[in-house]
């Protein structure tokens, strides 16, 4: 479980007791597909999906009076948590029949899920392993794209992928947060590019000392309290050209 937090009025805050705390809890599902020979590369895992939950906002069904629209806010109003679940074969034959969204990385495949009551998750995806996902790069990750926003995980912790994969997704929720309608649409038009990286030890003080937004988990699952990630360049996304589309 974790909250996300920004240098934004409007922004969940870190505070432990709040009416957040009060409201009714839902949880976002992302499940990824991790088949046994043939496994995703960690990092684009993680990019997959920080841009899967970014499709969602975007998406036309999570906004205004669409059909995803009211389970989007009600998730909002409360604690952002999101939950990666991981499938193969079968399963994830059956989590694509249910409503979402597919997001394809280079290697990776993500299907996110409009938010759910937190013990109301539905039976194909209630089955599904949380654990297990385990992932790693074949190649060391380049270097960020300085065109791009970018997610940095903090170097100090250490988390499973599933788990990175979580946080990255609170980090692109921040920057879609800090955006404009315009910005918004123009980062929807080029495709969501965006970078995940673990941060240099020696630059992770500047990160969190910057004004940033700010990724904090509360320490219930895995790790210990503490900032996550920090989001970099969200002001690029004004720039980043348009994808081509058929």
């Amino acid at each position: 479980m974790s909250h996300v937090s920004a240098p934004s009025a409007d922004s969940p805050s870190d505070s432990p007791r709040e009416p957040r705390d009060q409201a009714p809890q839902f949880v976002l599902p992302l499940v990824v597909r991790i088949e046994r020979d043939a496994p995703p590369a960690r990092t684009d895992a993680l990019e997959t999906a920080a841009r899967a939950v970014l499709v969602l906002l975007g998406d036309d069904r999570a906004q205004g009076d669409g059909a995803w629209a009211e389970a989007v806010r009600n998730w909002e109003d409360a604690r952002i948590r999101k939950v990666v679940r991981r499938a193969r074969g079968a399963e994830w034959r059956r989590a694509g029949t249910l409503p979402g969204i597919t997001v394809t990385g280079r290697s990776a495949e993500v299907r996110v899920f409009p938010p759910i009551p937190l013990d109301g998750w539905p039976k194909d995806l209630a089955k599904l392993q949380v654990s297990g996902t385990e992932l790693d790069d074949p190649e060391p990750p380049a270097a960020a794209d300085a065109a791009q926003p970018v997610l940095w995980l903090n170097p100090e912790v250490e988390m499973s992928a599933g788990k990175a994969m979580a946080q990255a997704g609170h980090g692109a929720q921040l920057a879609w947060w800090a955006l404009s309608d315009a910005d918004r649409t123009a980062w929807r038009d080029a495709g969501f590019p965006l970078t995940v990286r673990t941060a240099d030890p020696a630059d992770w003080s500047r990160l969190t000392t910057s004004g940033l937004p700010l990724v904090r988990d509360a320490g219930f699952t895995e790790i210990a309290p503490g900032l996550t990630v920090a989001v970099e360049g969200v002001d690029r996304v004004s720039s980043l050209p348009r994808v081509r589309r058929p």
